[in-house]
C-alpha cells in the first residue's frame, strides 16, 4: 500500500515513512492510494472471528510491505487488549464505551497501535525520533501514556492552558521521562498550528527526527476503524438492521476512521457528526461551503475545534461530492446547556452516566431518531464521565467511583513549560532538544 499526500506535491510513501513523517513534505495529509474492500461473508460471519483477527484483516492491506504478519499480530493484540463493549441504554440508543483502556479514552486505540509502530520502526533508527502533538484534552493522556519509556522516542505534548479538564492535564503532565509537557497560552488550534510550523520549519527537520502523534498521522488515524468493526461485531447479535452511528465529533480523526470503514464495506445506515459550538461542518453539510472558525470554548473540550484537520480526508474519501458526503453523513451543533441537560436526564431516566462529549454524542442521535422514526443506533462514548468530574458531579449532585487507573496520579504534581502561541518560543525548545 501507498500512500499519497492530499497537495499531491510530494511522492508516494510506504506506511513505513508516512508514520514517521506524520505530514507530508507539502504539508499535505497522507492517504491511502486505494480502499481496501471486505467481502459481504467477512460481516456473515464476524460474530464468530476473534477481535485480533478482526484487527489484522482490516488493518493487514494499510501496513502490507512495512510490517512482518507476526509483529502486526503482536502490535494489534496489545493494541486492544481492553474491553470495548457495546451498552443497551434505551430501546433505540446505544453506548459503545471506548473509556476502557489505560487512559479511559478512545484515544487509547490509536495511541497504542501508532507507539507500537513507532517503537518497531526506530530500531532501525540511529537518530532519536521526537514526536510532536497537539492536544485538545484526550490525545495528551493517551500519547503520553502509549509512548511512555518507548526506546528511541522522545514525546513532546502541547496543550491550551485553562482548557483541558484537571484529570486530563494530569494524565500528561505527571509522567515525566521521555514525556514532556507543554502549556500553551492559546487554543488547541493555536498548539495544532505551532505543530504545523515545526513540521515545516528546514532547520528543525535537519537537526530532529520529527513525527506527529496527532490523527493527521495514519499510524493513529486508521486503527480507530477497529472500534467501529468490533461494535458491528456486537450490534450484530441483536439486530441484523444496520445501524446510525452518532460520533462526537473534534478534528474529524475519528469519524472519519469510521466513514473509511463503511466505504469498506461495514454496514452502517447512516453516520452522525455530533458537535458542540464549533459548527464549520455542520454549516458546510447546511450550505456546501465550509468556511474554518475560531475554535470556541465548551464543555465537551476535546471537541474544541474550529478548523479540524481531518475534514479534507473525509471530502477525499467522497471525491468532494457534496450530495455523497450528505447523503451519509448529518451533523448537529449541541449547546452547553444541552449538553448539561442530557447528562442529567440519561443519568436519572436510563441510571447511565455520559461525559459531556459522549452527551452530545447522544442527543445528536436522539435528534436524528426522532426525524427518523424507526430507526436504531449507537452513541460512541469517548471518555470515562471521572474524567470530567468536576462537571458532571455537579449535574449529578453525586460523587463518581474513581477507577483504580486515575487514583494513582491525582496525587502527583504537575510539570509543565508555559510557553506562548509565538512560534519562536517552540522553536528554540525543541532546538536545544537537538
Amino acid at each position: 500500500m501507498k500512500y499519497y499526500s492530499l497537495n499531491r506535491l510530494s511522492p508516494n510513501v510506504d506506511f513505513r515513512e508516512a508514520t514517521i513523517k506524520g505530514q507530508a513534505p507539502d504539508k499535505g495529509l497522507y492517504f491511502p492510494e486505494r480502499i481496501p474492500k471486505i467481502g459481504s461473508s467477512f460481516f456473515e460471519t464476524i460474530e464468530n472471528i476473534p477481535d485480533s483477527e478482526i484487527g489484522v484483516q482490516v488493518l493487514r492491506p494499510y501496513v502490507n510491505g512495512s510490517i512482518p504478519e507476526d509483529e502486526l499480530y503482536r502490535i494489534i493484540s496489545e493494541t486492544i487488549n481492553f474491553p470495548i463493549p457495546l451498552i443497551k441504554v434505551t430501546e433505540d440508543i446505544y453506548s459503545l464505551e471506548l473509556f476502557h483502556g489505560p487512559t479511559l479514552a478512545f484515544k487509547d486505540v490509536g495511541a497504542r497501535f501508532m507507539s507500537r509502530c513507532l517503537g518497531y520502526f526506530s530500531k532501525d533508527n540511529s537518530k532519536k525520533v521526537t514526536v510532536l502533538v497537539a492536544t485538545s484534552g484526550d490525545t495528551g493522556g493517551a500519547v503520553a501514556n502509549g509512548f511512555y519509556e518507548i526506546e528511541g522516542v522522545e514525546v513532546v505534548i502541547l496543550y491550551p492552558s485553562g482548557k483541558v479538564s484537571s484529570v486530563q492535564e494530569k494524565q500528561l503532565t505527571t509522567l515525566g521521562k521521555n514525556i514532556h509537557a507543554l502549556e500553551v497560552d492559546g487554543s488547541f488550534d493555536d498548539c495544532q498550528k505551532l505543530v504545523k510550523q515545526a513540521f515545516a520549519d528546514e532547520e528543525l527537520n535537519r537537526k530532529l527526527f520529527l513525527t506527529s502523534a496527532n490523527s493527521i498521522n495514519i499510524a493513529r488515524w486508521l486503527p480507530q476503524q477497529l472500534y467501529y468493526f468490533l461494535a458491528y461485531k456486537q450490534w450484530k447479535q441483536n439486530d441484523d438492521k444496520p445501524p446510525i452511528i452518532s460520533v462526537p465529533s473534534g478534528n474529524f480523526g475519528n469519524i472519519c476512521a469510521g466513514l473509511l470503514a463503511f466505504v469498506s464495506g461495514l454496514p452502517v445506515k447512516h453516520f452522525i457528526a455530533a458537535c458542540n459550538a464549533n459548527k464549520a461542518v455542520p454549516e458546510f453539510l447546511q450550505t456546501g461551503e465550509y468556511i474554518p472558525r475560531k475554535a470556541v470554548a465548551t464543555i465537551s473540550n476535546a471537541m474544541d475545534v474550529g478548523d479540524p484537520s481531518n475534514f479534507v480526508r473525509i471530502l477525499e474519501l467522497f471525491g468532494t461530492q457534496f450530495l455523497r458526503i450528505k447523503s451519509v453523513l448529518s451533523s448537529y451543533t449541541i449547546s452547553d446547556d444541552e449538553t448539561r441537560a442530557v447528562i442529567k436526564e440519561v443519568y436519572k431516566s436510563e441510571n447511565y452516566l455520559t461525559d459531556p462529549h459522549g452527551a452530545v454524542g447522544y442527543l445528536a442521535l436522539q435528534k436524528y431518531i426522532r426525524g427518523n422514526p424507526g430507526e436504531k443506533g449507537m452513541f460512541l462514548e469517548t471518555a470515562h464521565p471521572i474524567k470530567f468530574y468536576d462537571i458532571v458531579e455537579l449535574l449529578i449532585h453525586s460523587k463518581i467511583p474513581v477507577p483504580g487507573r486515575i487514583k494513582g496520579i491525582l496525587e502527583k504534581q504537575n510539570f509543565s513549560l508555559k510557553i506562548s502561541s509565538e512560534f519562536g518560543e517552540l522553536r528554540e525548545y525543541l532546538l536545544k532538544k537537538a
